[in-house]
């Protein structure tokens, strides 16, 4: 499955990240903000749906640069998830946990430290390392 996700920059140091409500799978984790690419959209578009939905942000295409990406090893019941992370800066608007759980800016050090599920885990060392 094919997953996509935002590693959203203020400007100032700080990452956003979006803890998971509850009820959810991973629920009270931190993870960068993000979801499913659809059939039929690239994911790009699939980013920029997914963030306007769970954020009400509007993205522009031209700002999302390629970051990462993390995969899981074969599941029993399921195909591996494949998570593509892009970043972009943040363009100072409002912003909010549309869909539940809570949003949060956080150094880089900070995001190292909260708990987060295991591909989250592996996107924040890959993304921090490079910058």
């Amino acid at each position: 499955m094919c997953v996509v996700a935002l590693a959203l920059a203020d400007g100032e140091g700080r990452w956003l990240m979006h803890r998971r409500p509850p009820g959810k799978h991973h629920a009270g984790l931190w993870e960068f903000p993000g979801g499913k690419v659809d059939a039929g959209e690239t994911p790009r578009e699939a980013l920029i749906r997914e963030i306007r939905e769970e954020l009400g942000l509007a993205l522009a295409v031209e700002g999302l640069s390629p970051a990462g990406f993390a995969e899981e090893t074969r599941a029993e019941a399921r195909a591996p998830i494949v998570i593509m992370l892009y970043t972009s800066v943040w363009n100072g608007s409002s912003l909010a946990a549309l869909e539940g759980g809570e949003i949060g800016w956080f150094t880089a050090q900070e995001v190292a430290r909260l708990d987060k599920p295991p591909l989250d885990v592996a996107l924040a060392a890959d993304l921090f390392e490079k910058t």
